[in-house]
């Protein structure tokens, strides 16, 4: 009775759903636009005023890369001069309070190892070049995080980084004008954010613990006290202040509340008072506007279907009515306005309208046309097509919002259909509005659908949450059920369904064709993993404080039910039920996804003799942002799709396209990939065939960072302590005194070990299976499971009584004191080389996990110690120290 009352209703939804649908199209020729209307670098972009509102900034092309220009606000936009030569795609800009500096974040070829730079925008420069830009932190393999951009002292930023340990940023001053650093605040205590009331005081930070659980702490003085926490399956974070820094706007989803809901909580009595949430209780609460200048609030808003608004400040309510009269069924977004908060540049989007942005002066009304980032679309603007929101049920009844694009000038009947599923899962969704991809494809023939499947951000707590543990299972049943819905309505030709998505999109895909290798005719996956253990294995080190979460989301590995969870979910491991076509398309320098992900999968079916094409970009990471290497992905994209599900594509491209698209076309036959080797540690070392002598000896120290060189000289002094034996290193220059002092059993085990410099002193106490350690007053313990050795003073004397021969390799444990762990490291003699005129016997200590992480030891045979010493220090932006015997 059940599937009959449920027939019936699809039939109804169908007969409206199709009457509606094919109401808003006609049978026309549609053309087949020019995929660089989508994908090609816009003409302008980005635009900013200046804080006095005199200047105007933008982002435009310059050598094939969208850059920061500037002009005066009244002069033409071709009068503008260029500000950066920037060869990799920037993740945002701004200016300074007070107009000095311009300020932009960007990588290296997608590797998201980010850096902050500055740039003068009144600073001149010869014909043909730009203004020379400032690294602010210079650093290597960090990511470096906006933390407040001060309005008090415009000269100044907080910014956070990870530079002394991978897994955790440390909080820093930066002055603009210097570069100089300043820390503020080392984290050694696993904090995952900094919040800053409106005189700039550092007022609260969260702490994340390993089990995913966060904690909120004021800063009461020196010590952090405890407010408010949260689980790892809820989320809470503080939006702003009030006026008089009393009390904190907090969002948060705590306890029985399933959608997340405005608070004011006060830190210090913990008291906590409702201020809003969703009036039609469907969606979480989304943002919170307050004016810099009153420090009122002016709105809050959700995201729904669309976007909804609910204004609090009068006169900017009046401003957004005014703006929606003029731009009636279009989405209005207030991009940028002047310090006075007068003059503001307005985007105006809509589904199937090409954006624009316009100048509003609040004073008389006035609005002025700026520019259209893409005026060639918005000639043909005819052609987009209408974005319709829709929802229907999945295998378990839970009811999945999405978003339906249909092809303009076709019937909504028997079309051929592109699933089109988003990256996350655990926060992000789609929206209402403009969608490249999605109008790229209905251009082409294709019915688009965009199910935002459980696990997508913005539909309350449950919703959320519901995506735990069912990757492959329900969570696909989300997006398999949109297909069977459409197939009811008539919509969708059953055998000429495609997915397609990118990052969990990617996975999506995978499994899509694994799990349920009836429903689809083909795959697109987009920098996709297909083997959750290797992505577990390779998530970046500044993930740590969201692994439980991750392993709450796919499985824990470290568990037998677990790894048989990840196993059932990871489409490698069913590779062989994919019968369908696949195209796969990668970066190579993808830190979240890596580039194994794409290997695996691509040899897997290649020695299946399964139908697999591959793209592999070589200066791209997780997902492509150089628009030459877009176009060439959807260059091959459309015609991958036209071949099975008979849509249309566009046969021609320009040279430097076709020229890309073979570059990162990948021959499947050659693929290679080898697993990660475990390599067993040592439970015992050998005999120690070596012994300590009174003595001192002199050396040469330099220390080697960020482009210096700083030297320095060191005294080696060996001393018997009882009946054990002490070694001390001492090192003196411009960086004041340094010392390493560690004693030692006469079999030659570590008994203690102790740093200082400038006054403050690390000691440690080692036993059979683990370290003690002290630092700045808290206490830390690191264990071991077998052997291992301490760096530092003496470890060339522990080395030199290895049976060391060429080839000679033992792998064994270190303590690492920038992440409080345990790090497996192997030994080996790489070969002989002459120093100091003996030859001795090169050894490397290289890190299991980062190959960056090295030691190198000359060893000279007959003294058995090192004559030669470098170490290269990750934490400290690979800083390197060189040790050599006078």
């Amino acid at each position: 009775m059940k599937n009959i009352v449920y027939q019936c209703f699809i039939l109804i939804l169908a007969v409206n759903f199709t009457n509606e649908m094919t109401a808003q199209t006609k049978d026309a020729a549609t053309p087949v636009l020019d995929r660089e209307l989508f994908f090609g670098n816009p003409e302008i972009s980005a635009g900013q005023l200046s804080p006095d509102g005199k200047w105007i900034s933008f982002m435009k092309e310059y050598d094939g890369i969208m850059n920061i220009w500037v002009k005066q606000f009244d002069e033409p936009f071709d009068k503008a001069r260029p500000l950066t030569n920037s060869k990799r795609p920037m993740m945002g800009y701004f200016w300074t309070r007070d107009g000095k500096y311009i300020v932009y974040v960007k990588d290296e070829n997608g590797d998201e190892n980010v850096n902050v730079f500055a740039v003068d925008p009144m600073a001149t420069a010869a014909a043909g070049s730009v203004p020379a830009s400032r690294n602010l932190t210079p650093l290597k393999d960090v990511t470096a995080g906006i933390n407040l951009v001060s309005k008090k002292d415009p000269d100044m930023m907080m910014v956070s980084i990870n530079d002394r340990d991978k897994s955790w940023h440390d909080l820093y001053q930066l002055q603009i004008s210097t570069g100089t650093l300043t820390k503020m605040y080392e984290n050694t205590e696993r904090i995952t954010g900094y919040d800053f009331d409106w005189d700039e005081k550092l007022r609260v930070v969260s702490k994340t613990d390993e089990k995913g659980n966060t904690t909120m702490l004021r800063k009461d003085g020196e010590k952090l006290v405890p407010f408010y926490d949260t689980s790892v399956t809820e989320q809470a974070y503080i939006t702003g202040w009030t006026p008089d820094n009393k009390k904190a706007y907090l969002v948060s989803n705590k306890g029985d509340l399933n959608l997340s809901t405005l608070f004011l909580i006060d830190p210090v009595t913990k008291q906590n008072t409702k201020v809003e949430s969703d009036p039609k209780n469907r969606v979480d609460f989304g943002g919170l506007s307050i004016s810099d200048l009153t420090r009122e609030v002016i709105s809050t808003s959700y995201t729904d279907d669309k976007e909804v608004y609910l204004w609090k400040d009068a006169a900017w309510e009046q401003n957004y009515k005014f703006l929606q009269s003029k731009f009636p069924g279009r989405e209005i977004g207030f991009q940028s306005m002047t310090k006075d908060e007068k003059k503001l540049l307005v985007s105006v989007t809509g589904d199937k309208y090409a954006p624009e942005v316009y100048f509003f002066d609040t004073n008389n009304n006035e609005l002025v046309l700026q520019y259209v980032p893409r005026p060639a679309l918005k000639k043909v603007e005819q052609y987009l097509a209408p974005m319709t929101p829709m929802r229907y049920k999945s295998s378990d009844g839970l009811e999945i919002p999405a978003y339906l694009t249909l092809p303009v000038g076709k019937t909504a009947k028997n079309l051929p259909v592109v699933i089109l599923v988003h990256g996350g899962p655990k926060g992000p969704r789609d929206n209402w509005g403009y969608n490249s991809i999605a109008q790229f494809l209905a251009n082409r023939g294709y019915a688009v659908l965009q199910p935002n499947f459980r696990a997508s951000g913005g539909y309350g707590k449950k919703f959320l949450n519901g995506g735990d543990l069912q990757w492959g299972k329900l969570m696909q049943d989300d997006v398999t059920w949109g297909v069977k819905y459409l197939i009811a309505l008539g919509i969708a030709n059953k055998d000429k369904v495609a997915i397609m998505g990118g990052s969990y999109g990617g996975y999506a895909t995978l499994a899509g064709l694994a799990f349920t290798p009836n429903v689809y005719a083909c795959g697109v996956d987009i920098v996709g993993p297909s083997n959750i253990f290797t992505l577990l294995e390779s998530v970046p080190a500044y993930w740590e404080a969201g692994k439980a979460m991750l392993y709450g989301m796919v499985g824990d590995p470290n568990t037998e039910a677990g790894k048989a969870s990840i196993k059932a979910a990871s489409p490698l491991f069913s590779a062989d039920k994919i019968v369908k076509p696949l195209l796969i398309i990668q970066g190579a320098n993808d830190p979240r996804v890596k580039k194994a992900e794409a290997d695996q999968i691509v040899i897997a079916l290649r020695d299946k003799g399964k139908k697999v094409e591959y793209l592999l970009a070589d200066d791209e990471g997780h997902g492509f942002r150089k628009p030459v290497n877009s176009m060439a992905m959807f260059a091959e994209t459309e015609k991958f799709l036209a071949g099975i599900l008979g849509g249309t594509y566009q046969k021609e491209m320009p040279e430097n396209v076709a020229k890309r698209l073979k570059e990162i076309t990948v021959d499947v036959s050659k693929v290679t990939y080898e697993s990660k080797k475990e390599i067993k540690t040592a439970k015992d070392f050998p005999a120690i065939n070596n012994t300590f002598k009174a003595q001192t000896v002199n050396y040469d120290f330099t220390f080697e960072v960020q482009g210096q060189t700083i030297p320095m000289t060191m005294t080696r002094t060996v001393s018997q302590k009882g009946s054990n034996w002490s070694v001390k290193d001492s090192a003196k220059g411009m960086m004041g005194e340094i010392t390493d002092e560690a004693e030692f059993t006469p079999a030659m085990a570590i008994v203690s070990r102790n740093m200082t410099q400038m006054g403050q002193s690390i000691p440690m106490a080692f036993t059979k299976d683990k370290m003690t350690m002290e630092m700045q007053g808290k206490k830390m313990e690191i264990l071991f499971t077998g052997a291992y050795f301490s760096d530092g003073a003496g470890l060339d004397y522990i080395i030199a009584g290895l049976p060391l021969k060429p080839d000679y390799a033992l792998a064994f444990e270190m303590p690492d004191m920038t992440t409080g762990k345990a790090k497996q490291v192997t030994l080996k003699v790489v070969g002989t080389e002459k120093f100091n005129n003996v030859d001795c016997l090169k050894t490397e200590v290289v890190s299991n996990d980062n190959p960056n992480d090295i030691t190198t030891l000359w060893i000279n045979p007959a003294t058995k110690m090192a004559e030669k010493t470098t170490q290269v220090v990750p934490a400290l932006g690979n800083a390197k120290m060189t040790v050599t015997k006078k």
